[in-house]
């Protein structure tokens, strides 16, 4: 039997992070319109008011459970365009450890164009 290369043993990391993705959409019941990974120096993620999803390439290299609270955050933004209650409620009931995880990472960096919509996760 040949060796396995790398990239047989496991997928690639864009690859595992677009998965977990398309996982955590249906969970929730939402349908992103696009989701890309891209370069993003000062946030890890935004939603945009139609529904497209950036994630940070720099996101894709961090631990899991904070890649699924940022996941979670941003899809839950096509259900909710804001940080009120109802979204973090909706944060506990899927992620009950998200603010521990990484959700004050993400809250003190969260942002809002004029309308409420167009949110975004920020790096620390």
């Amino acid at each position: 039997m040949a060796a396995r290369t790398a990239t047989q043993v496991r997928p690639k990391p864009h690859a595992a992070f677009r998965q977990r993705v398309r996982d955590w959409a249906e969970k929730l019941g939402v349908r992103p319109e696009r989701v890309q990974i891209q370069r993003m120096t000062h946030k890890w993620a935004s939603c945009s008011p139609a529904g497209r999803l950036s994630f940070s390439s720099s996101l894709v290299r961090e631990e899991v459970a904070f890649q699924e609270v940022v996941i979670v955050h941003e899809l839950l933004h096509l259900r909710v365009p804001n940080h009120g209650r109802l979204f973090k409620s909706l944060m506990s009931a899927y992620l009950p450890e998200w603010q521990g995880i990484g959700g004050q990472r993400i809250a003190r960096f969260c942002r809002f164009s004029d309308n409420g919509a167009g949110v975004s996760a920020g790096r620390s």
